[in-house]
């Protein structure tokens, strides 16, 4: 299947490791030239050289941190001068700390709600525009199951990104009619660096080995196992395609099952 992305300029954030590398892997893949961000030097480069030697297609790598405004600013900046134009943006970014409301200050929600929500808005702000202009677009935004079935000790997750999901559903509705669509997608307990990371947290609390921590994730999953970043990004390469162009205000989840709803 031809996506129709050949010759598309992709904006993925927080894209050297994890979720964000995947997406921007399965989209070079697919023939698009890509501006990548995050805040590690090294990573971000080698994620460069090896999607470019890979994939053979252009690639833009600007080191930055999504929570900082004027970062987010530069990595679009630098992406319109080198290719002209941003057709699709991929929103992302690392996990804010775990915690119940009672243990979490201030200052650890407003430092969550510029890295998870306000990184969201503000690369949106930039793109727009220009997508109105040429009068197509896709904007994709990372989020969590957590946005439909919370999860416990995941206060800040649970609620920003359920923010994040109310702005998306609805610019979806305002900016249709210039042929571009806004989508959520939902990854459930996949396996990132971020998760292990979680995970060994976590199982250290418990005083278990990390393995019996996962295990304890994938009894709870249908498929009895954790998902692979490759498996979101097919997912993603779709939605942000010339095929999906009928597909707009979703919200869609890519969990093995976990979530138990029925919509």
């Amino acid at each position: 299947m031809d996506l129709g992305l050949k010759g598309k300029v992709a904006l993925v954030a927080a894209a050297s490791r994890g979720l964000g590398r995947a997406v921007a892997q399965e989209l070079a893949n697919e023939g698009a030239s890509l501006v990548l961000c995050a805040r590690g030097v090294d990573a971000l480069d080698e994620t460069r050289k090896h999607i470019e030697q890979t994939a053979r297609t252009p690639v833009l790598a600007v080191p930055a941190d999504l929570s900082v405004a004027g970062d987010i600013a530069n990595v679009f900046n630098l992406g319109l001068e080198r290719f002209g134009r941003i057709d699709i943006l991929v929103t992302n970014a690392g996990g804010p700390p775990t915690g119940q409301f009672e243990t979490l200050s201030r200052e650890s929600w407003e430092v969550a709600t510029r890295l998870t929500l306000h990184s969201v808005l503000e690369l949106t702000r930039h793109v727009l525009p220009g997508m109105k202009e040429r009068r197509w677009g896709r904007i994709l935004n990372i989020t969590s199951i957590a946005v439909k079935q919370p999860v416990d000790n995941l206060m800040l997750s649970n609620s920003l990104r359920a923010a994040v999901t109310g702005f998306a559903r609805t610019l979806a509705n305002e900016v249709a009619t210039w042929g571009i669509t806004v989508n959520n997608i939902m990854p459930g307990y996949t396996r990132t660096e971020r998760l292990e990371e979680l995970a060994r947290m976590m199982a250290e609390k418990e005083e278990i080995s990390l393995a019996q921590y996962v295990e304890r994730w994938e009894r709870e999953i249908p498929m009895r196992r954790l998902g692979e970043p490759h498996e979101l990004a097919a997912l993603a390469a779709f939605l942000v395609s010339e095929r999906a162009s009928y597909i707009t205000g979703n919200s869609i989840s890519v969990d093995g099952g976990w979530i138990r709803a029925l919509l």
